[in-house]
């Protein structure tokens, strides 16, 4: 029974990264629970599926992205998962304190951890390097 959980997990996580790849940010926010903790790289943390869907506009507005090479592992007893991919994107449009966007694209190994509760995402933590993200788009 406790590889029904892992499975599950992992089935949980890929769906959410298919979504991401796909543009489909109605289908990401399904996956999450409401009150769900998002810490994004080097940023403080943001809770509520609102602010998250507040981010991804953001995101969305000043970069595009495919996540590729996706590798998803979780616990036994499904209530934890990591991801690890390869961010392929383009930079579309000045982010605050970061160089000026001139259409570069960027290649970036990411990472991310998650908390499930009741086959939703309960929190997500993204990482990357970003003094290699900075190096590649100046």
């Amino acid at each position: 029974m406790t590889g029904s959980f892992q499975a599950a997990a992992c089935r949980l996580v890929e769906r959410y990264y298919a979504a991401f790849n796909a543009g489909d940010r109605v289908a990401m926010l399904e996956l999450l629970e409401d009150d769900v903790a998002h810490d994004p790289n080097q940023g403080p943390r943001e809770t509520g599926r609102e602010a998250f869907a507040a981010f991804m506009q953001r995101m969305d507005a000043r970069y595009r992205e495919r996540l590729d090479d996706i590798v998803v592992m979780a616990s036994e007893d499904g209530r934890r998962a990591a991801a690890e991919y390869v961010v392929r994107g383009t930079y579309l449009a000045d982010d605050a304190g970061l160089p000026p966007a001139r259409g570069q694209r960027y290649v970036l190994p990411g990472g991310a951890f998650f908390e499930i509760r009741d086959g939703r995402i309960a929190r997500v933590s993204n990482h990357y390097n970003l003094d290699d993200w900075i190096a590649q788009v100046r």
